[in-house]
């Protein structure tokens, strides 16, 4: 049975390679798409001829689809999953900026409606495979900082993947402070804090996603780095999560929860 989709974000870059994976897949069919300035085009957009395209939520018929992909923006991520959920949607979503809060709340809808879905901070194997990492090492290295590099164009900071690996790193050791008696001759030079761990976002025009994870110990050091060099590498993870998503009863954080 063909599964039905709707891109939300469909216009943007992870969008399009969105589109073209969905299209080049026989069990599944785009059957909508959704973006504030989208015209009514589907053809200019590679969409099939038939989709529809809506600019708002309140838009969007009942049973039209089954599963929602959404690369849009951190402003718009959680009225769009919280919508897909109470209409028994299953999310695959890509886009970050949700907060613990918001995750938490858009969990318990999910179990109330018994709607699986995905939230991966990032669908690339060799980042779900580097908070992997990441969180082993910290067993032995309890000194670490986290340093993310992205395109211009991003808006949220720190990333979902350098937070995730924070929150991951975090739970496998102990409550650990590097330099706690450290001084900021300048405001922030230092980055950002999570339990301890300093996390450092740099936006740079010719960068996509990359991440260093730099432990540190006496007499030694271990550096785990992760880049993609194009946004297409994303796309395997978005395939695991239409092929898995049907399987799950609730909303899941995390691409390596369903590997």
């Amino acid at each position: 049975m063909t599964k039905r989709v709707l891109i939300a974000g469909f216009t943007g870059a992870m969008g399009q390679k969105a589109v073209n994976l969905v299209n080049s897949l026989s069990d599944f069919k785009i059957v909508a798409g959704l973006s504030p300035s989208a015209e009514n085009d589907p053809q200019k957009y590679n969409l099939p001829e038939d989709a529809q395209i809506f600019n708002s939520l309140d838009e969007i018929p009942d049973n039209l689809t089954d599963i929602w992909i959404d690369f849009t923006l951190p402003k718009a991520v959680y009225n769009n999953v919280k919508f897909a959920l109470t209409h028994h949607i299953s999310p695959i979503v890509g886009t970050t900026g949700l907060s613990d809060g918001q995750e938490a709340e858009l969990i318990e809808i999910s179990k109330e409606e018994k709607v699986g879905g995905i939230i991966a901070p990032n669908f690339g194997i060799s980042a779900v495979l580097l908070m992997k990492f990441a969180k082993e090492a910290a067993k032995y290295f309890p000194d670490v900082e986290i340093i993310e590099m992205h395109h211009a164009d991003k808006k949220d900071a720190p990333s979902g993947t350098a937070l995730a690996t924070a929150k991951m790193i975090a739970e496998n050791r102990p409550a650990h402070q590097t330099a706690p008696d450290e001084v900021e001759t300048l405001e922030n030079v230092r980055g950002g804090d999570y339990e301890g761990i300093k996390i450092h976002s740099v936006r740079l025009p010719g960068y996509v996603a990359h991440e260093q994870v730099l432990f540190g110990g006496t007499g030694e050091a271990l550096t785990i780095r992760q880049d993609s060099f194009d946004r297409q590498s994303f796309m395997s993870g978005v395939k695991v999560a239409l092929e898995k998503v049907d399987q799950l009863n609730e909303l899941v954080v995390g691409l390596e929860n369903i590997l």
